[in-house]
């Protein structure tokens, strides 16, 4: 459904941009990807690369000119260290940028939106599965994702505010994704994410390895590849704001985690040091993926050992240039 089509990629050099620019090449899409601060990560004449600040409403209503299909990676985001320190970097101009693109959207007669939300969303919920339906707005989402949380609800409220409640309204596709993990994910220790920073560390052969936390808080981890996946699929068969969960649907403690990425490395005597003084940001957190299974038919097919063996081969590949 994408061949052809003029998509823009807003944030063209994040984890998430990069991965979706190579999928859409493949699929022979008309790519526009934004740009800020960093340089451009793949190269090919069929990218048209625009450099602009989406904090600048004139910058998005460049961006999203002539454009049928949109798709907001760009974001201000982070590691559990820095929200710790300073939640407000994810608020202020993650607001500003998904409102002023939405209306710009809005306003260029865009065919489609799609919105890549998070799971930080939901309230506390144990060790149940979360379903789509389980945020409930009178409920607040975990305290040291208190500020994140809020502006990726309330940007969820926008979509679907352009898709339910104008005349004429913009068909928005929201998706709350897992924890994503691959090539070309962030692997600077200041910002990066849970598995980023355990591959580095292991790599690096860091001894002693420093965790944040006992080790036991369970995450949901899913593959580039596979998230890439389930997110064209959301953007061809979604037609209206209508939450999905994309996740593997497996559970693994972070203790699991870097365990699993010893073994594929061969590092076996390393000291672990678990610092339960440091901040856990959610203790455990579990995804229901049968929306996504019933509406797209997706299912995750990377295994978490296959992931990660994929991940640590590219980073021992592109460390110098990454």
């Amino acid at each position: 459904m994408l061949k052809g089509k003029n998509v823009l990629v807003a944030g063209g050099t994040g984890f998430v941009g990069i991965n979706l620019i190579q999928r859409l090449l493949s699929l022979e899409a008309n790519v526009r990807a934004t740009i800020h601060h960093k340089p451009p990560v793949i190269h090919n004449d069929k990218i048209e690369y625009l450099t602009c600040d989406l904090l600048n409403m004139n910058d998005c209503h460049a961006a999203v000119k002539d454009m049928d299909y949109i798709f907001m990676c760009a974001a201000n985001t982070s590691g559990a260290a820095v929200m710790a320190k300073t939640p407000l970097v994810h608020v202020t101009p993650n607001i500003i940028m998904n409102s002023q693109i939405l209306e710009a959207a809005y306003f260029a007669k865009v065919q489609k939106f799609i919105f890549i939300s998070s799971s930080v969303v939901y309230p506390p919920s144990g060790e149940k599965p979360v379903t789509e339906n389980d945020l409930i707005l009178d409920d607040d989402p975990y305290d040291t994702y208190f500020g994140a949380a809020w502006m990726k609800r309330y940007s969820e409220i926008l979509c679907r505010l352009y898709s339910e409640k104008l005349k004429n309204p913009l068909p928005t596709v929201v998706v709350r994704p897992a924890n994503i993990y691959g090539p070309y994910d962030d692997f600077d220790y200041a910002t990066s994410h849970v598995m980023a920073a355990t591959i580095r560390k292991v790599i690096e052969r860091q001894n002693p390895i420093q965790v944040w936390g006992t080790g036991n808080d369970i995450r949901d981890l899913i593959y580039i590849d596979d998230f890439i996946e389930a997110l064209i699929l959301a953007s061809e068969k979604i037609t209206t704001y209508d939450p999905l969960n994309i996740a593997s649907g497996k559970g693994y403690s972070i203790k699991q985690l870097l365990e699993m990425t010893m073994e594929i490395d061969h590092y076996k005597d390393a000291t672990i040091i678990y610092d339960s003084s440091k901040p856990s940001m959610i203790p455990i957190r579990l995804f229901d993926t049968k929306k996504a299974k019933e509406l797209l038919h997706f299912k995750a097919t990377t295994s978490m050992t296959e992931g990660i063996e994929k991940t640590i081969k590219w980073y021992k590949s592109n460390i110098n240039q990454h």
